[in-house]
């Protein structure tokens, strides 16, 4: 009896996960490059059901029944957002689009592989550093330049170039006389090239990315090899002067957000009838 209270005891903290997740979107929906959270359920092992109490050495076998359900895990849709223009040279988008041959990817960066196997669109990210000296990547490309010269995140994480290390400018640089080229190289209005070089690092496999606050990812150690620097035969560019968008969609994740509550509440309601129904036996039973 008391397996389907546990089953809806543990459909509501899966629904309750699954609404937090959604809320999360919609506070993000003005974050430059923030990227879609998608909270992903999975089952209870099923349990074999059996007729006991009847003769011979094996008991017949009824059928299988499910135990429940629970948030595996939270997975980010790494997808293009779009690009809108700010005015402000410290701000960078990346606008990329990646291929693998053989393959074609459809909107939400997912293809099939001649062996059936799931294959995720390589993404594009900035690169930069934390003040801990670990490397992070990140499509929010809202930058500026510290008192140091340093080119820095909201956050104060280093920009990195492709030597690996922090991009700084020299004394009284601004980044307002400084425009990126092609190549991801910045130079002052005479074309004079300041001496650094932007990096962009391609991940083969963005769904392996581990989220961190701050719009940032992170790979774990056995990961690493899915990061490379990205190449000129990369289609990806750069666009100064502008942000990415974040790539929520608000109308589906209001509705992903009813659908949520209503689960929840459904579940809610099968706790309570059991909770009602328990009560009653209690009460049976103190009469006798």
């Amino acid at each position: 009896m008391l397996r389907g209270l546990y089953t809806a005891a543990a459909g509501m903290v899966t629904q309750q996960r699954r609404h937090d997740t959604v809320t999360n979107n919609i506070s993000n929906l003005n974050t430059p490059g923030y990227k879609q959270v998608t909270s992903v359920g999975r089952s209870f092992p099923e349990m074999l059901l059996y007729l006991t109490g009847i003769e011979g050495d094996k008991p017949a076998r009824i059928g299988a029944v499910n135990t429940g359900v629970f948030a595996e895990e939270s997975l980010s849709v790494h997808i293009q957002g779009d690009a809108y223009a700010t005015g402000r040279m410290s701000d960078f988008a990346i606008q990329a689009n990646l291929q693998v041959p053989g393959l074609r990817f459809d909107r939400s960066g997912k293809a099939i592989d001649a062996d059936g196997n799931v294959v995720f669109q390589p993404q594009a990210f900035f690169t930069v550093q934390d003040r801990d000296g670990g490397i992070r990547y990140t499509r929010n490309g809202s930058f500026l330049v510290n008192d140091e010269g340093f080119l820095v995140t909201n956050d104060g994480s280093f920009v990195l170039g492709t030597d690996n290390n922090p991009i700084q400018f020299p004394p009284g640089l601004s980044l307002d006389r400084l425009s990126l080229t092609g190549d991801l190289r910045f130079v002052d209005a005479d074309g004079a090239d300041a001496g650094v070089q932007l990096l962009i690092t391609v991940i083969e496999n963005p769904n392996r990315l581990v989220q961190e606050g701050n719009g940032k990812f992170r790979l774990n150690d056995e990961d690493a090899d899915l990061a490379r620097a990205a190449e000129a035969g990369d289609l990806i560019e750069v666009r100064q002067g502008y942000l990415e968008r974040s790539n929520v969609d608000a109308a589906q994740a209001m509705v992903d957000l009813m659908s949520a509550l209503r689960a929840y509440e459904s579940n809610q309601k099968v706790i309570q009838f059991y909770d009602q129904s328990l009560g009653k036996a209690v009460n049976e039973v103190g009469k006798v």
